[in-house]
């Protein structure tokens, strides 16, 4: 069982900067590969960005490449989102997930969940 717990979200102006932090508990959490996922209001959860259990290689949305950047510590089992040039429209509860395959079009492989934090950004 592994436990992911997240921390860093908050209320941010447009074209600012928040990191996200999720840290991992529990066994063979540092085997896993790591990812972040959004829920906007009204809408349905989506794939932001993951990293292999090596940190070797990443993936992200369209929309945040080049804005959102994931990386980890396997020491400190944490994984990490920083989230650069802000818009509204990033507005969302942001979810750390776990996954011992990478395949992240479905969210049926994710073997773990943190319970979220909220992103906030105002115009």
């Amino acid at each position: 069982q592994v436990q992911l717990v997240e921390s860093g979200g908050g209320l941010v102006q447009a074209g600012g900067s928040l990191r996200l932090s999720c840290t991992a508990s529990g066994r063979t959490s540092g085997s896993h590969h790591m990812g972040w996922f959004r829920q906007g209001p009204g809408k349905e959860r989506e794939f932001v960005a993951a990293i292999t259990w090596s940190g070797s290689s990443t993936k992200y949305e369209d929309s945040v490449k080049g804005r959102f950047t994931i990386s980890r510590d396997n020491a400190k089992n944490t994984v990490y989102l920083q989230m650069n040039s802000l818009k509204p429209e990033d507005t969302a509860v942001y979810y750390c997930a776990a996954a011992r395959t990478w395949e992240w079009d479905t969210q049926t492989r994710v073997n773990y969940w943190g319970q979220g934090t909220q992103v906030t950004v105002s115009s």
